[in-house]
C-alpha cells in the first residue's frame, strides 16, 4: 500500500461528497440518519465491507449520529484504499436516507 501525495489527496477528497483532511493522515465524514437504528444498520453495513477489505476505520456512535474516520496504518497516511472504502460508504448512505 502506497502513500499518496499531497496533491492526490486533495485531488481525492474534491471527489468525495461531505470528506474533510483531518491531521493530515485522516479522512473523516459525519453521517446524519433519521432514527438511532438506521445509524447501526449502516455502520453494520460498513464494518462489512470493511472486514472483507481487512481496512477498518475509526467508528463512533451519537445517537443519529455516526462520525467514521480512515486512514492506512502500514502507510502512515492516506492511500487509495481509503478513499475506495470512503465513496463505498458513502454508495450505502445513499441507499439508507
Amino acid at each position: 500500500m502506497e502513500r499518496l501525495e499531497q496533491g492526490q489527496i486533495e485531488e481525492k477528497i474534491n471527489s468525495l461528497e461531505n470528506w474533510n483532511l483531518t491531521d493530515e493522515k485522516w479522512i473523516e465524514r459525519k453521517y446524519r440518519f433519521k432514527d438511532y437504528l438506521t445509524g447501526i444498520d449502516f455502520v453494520q453495513k460498513i464494518a462489512k465491507i470493511s472486514e472483507e477489505a481487512n481496512h477498518h476505520p475509526f467508528i463512533s456512535i451519537d445517537y443519529k449520529l455516526v462520525t467514521v474516520k480512515i486512514s492506512s496504518w502500514q502507510a502512515r497516511g492516506l492511500t487509495d484504499l481509503d478513499f475506495q472504502l470512503a465513496a463505498q460508504y458513502n454508495e450505502i448512505y445513499q441507499l439508507e436516507i
